[in-house]
């Protein structure tokens, strides 16, 4: 199956230059905790409210002046809507990550792909357990 079957194509995203207090907004009105940052249609980073609470808030860093670019994770991993759902998955295992921006060939933003949506979507529930399984084992630094 391929991840644009699969992928939630509805994404709130933000600028880079969105204030981290109206970013965490938009995750508690949407009750999420990850938003794509993107400059125009291209995917630039991510912001999770991890980042927002361990990155700034650590800092002391003012969130109604620090913009989302400060904080965003810019290594970020995707995946493209015309490669099978087994590749994406086995990218989230590997980076242990729940959540999967997915974009077309010009790296334009046309979806996540989460671990719920492998779950519920996906006819391969072996898959889904699989990853969930290796998504939650913890990491010793």
């Amino acid at each position: 199956m391929k991840i644009q079957n699969l992928m939630s194509q509805k994404v709130e995203v933000i600028h880079p230059d969105t204030p981290l207090q109206q970013a965490a907004a938009t995750m508690k009105r949407f009750d999420i905790g990850m938003l794509p940052v993107c400059d125009g249609d291209h995917l630039v980073g991510m912001l999770t409210d991890r980042d927002i609470t361990v990155r700034a808030t650590a800092e002391g860093l003012d969130p109604t002046k620090t913009p989302a670019e400060r904080v965003m994770s810019k290594d970020v991993c995707y995946c493209f809507e015309t490669q099978e759902v087994e590749q994406a998955v086995k990218l989230m295992e590997q980076k242990q990550i729940r959540r999967l921006p997915i974009v077309d060939r010009s790296k334009k933003l046309v979806g996540v792909m989460s671990l719920g949506d492998v779950a519920v979507r996906s006819k391969n529930k072996k898959l889904a357990a699989e990853a969930i399984e290796q998504v939650s084992i913890p990491v010793h630094h």
